[in-house]
């Protein structure tokens, strides 16, 4: 029986980034498929699409004209078709939209003790429950009540967590990866990077990271 080829997977994304959800999704639906020819070890890395973010967040229509220029009914076309892309991969998001945006640089914090502190598997646990509260139900990503329930809902220590958003405990490493990818040229989420190496950018379809997985495994 052959032995699965080891794979190193960086998930560089930021919570409140619709395609990184989508991405995330058809990741695992190719790891699925490739269960028994490659193992992969993931790691969720920061990026953040907004840091200047104020903690009261801001309307996701104002913000999406401020940012981009689009108008309500491309922001309408857009939505529906992440929708229909979600569904593809398993991922609801909520039909109504999000109706504001919000700083995600706690819930980077939590994400790095998850997977400095946490057991193997709750640091993705975690990311996806963050991306439900986002994405799926529309919760305020910046209120330390919403990061700290999915804590509870993945099994992390929601005391140690508490004190996590009630200092700056680990803001400097959170800024030093966001600093790291920058600097090697990531300017856009998703971006997947395989064993250091190998780069495949934005929300890609499932097909598309089996086949890249696969070739790279067989390196």
């Amino acid at each position: 029986m052959n032995t699965p080829t080891p794979l190193k997977i960086d998930f560089v994304s930021d919570v409140s980034c619709p395609w990184c959800a989508v991405g995330l999704g058809a990741l695992e639906e190719a790891l699925q498929k490739l269960q028994g020819s490659v193992s992969a070890e993931l790691h969720f890395q920061p990026f953040e699409l907004n840091p200047k973010m104020g903690p009261e967040g801001q309307d996701i229509g104002e913000h999406l004209t401020e940012k981009y220029g689009s108008t309500p009914e491309q922001q309408a076309q857009i939505r529906n078709t992440i929708r229909a892309r979600g569904a593809e991969v398993g991922f609801a998001f909520n039909p109504e939209g999000r109706g504001r945006i919000w700083n995600t640089f706690d819930a980077h914090r939590l994400l790095h003790w998850a997977d400095e502190e946490g057991a193997p598997g709750q640091q993705h646990a975690l990311k996806k429950a963050l991306m439900a509260a986002c994405h799926t139900r529309s919760e305020a990503m910046g209120h330390h009540d919403v990061l700290l329930a999915c804590v509870r809902e993945v099994g992390l220590n929601e005391a140690r967590a508490s004190s996590i958003l009630a200092s700056d405990e680990f803001a400097q490493d959170v800024r030093e990866r966001e600093a790291f990818y920058q600097g090697h040229g990531i300017r856009s989420v998703p971006a997947v990077i395989i064993n250091d190496r190998h780069l495949i950018s934005g929300g890609q379809p499932a097909e598309v990271f089996e086949q890249a997985l696969r070739q790279i495994a067989a390196g």
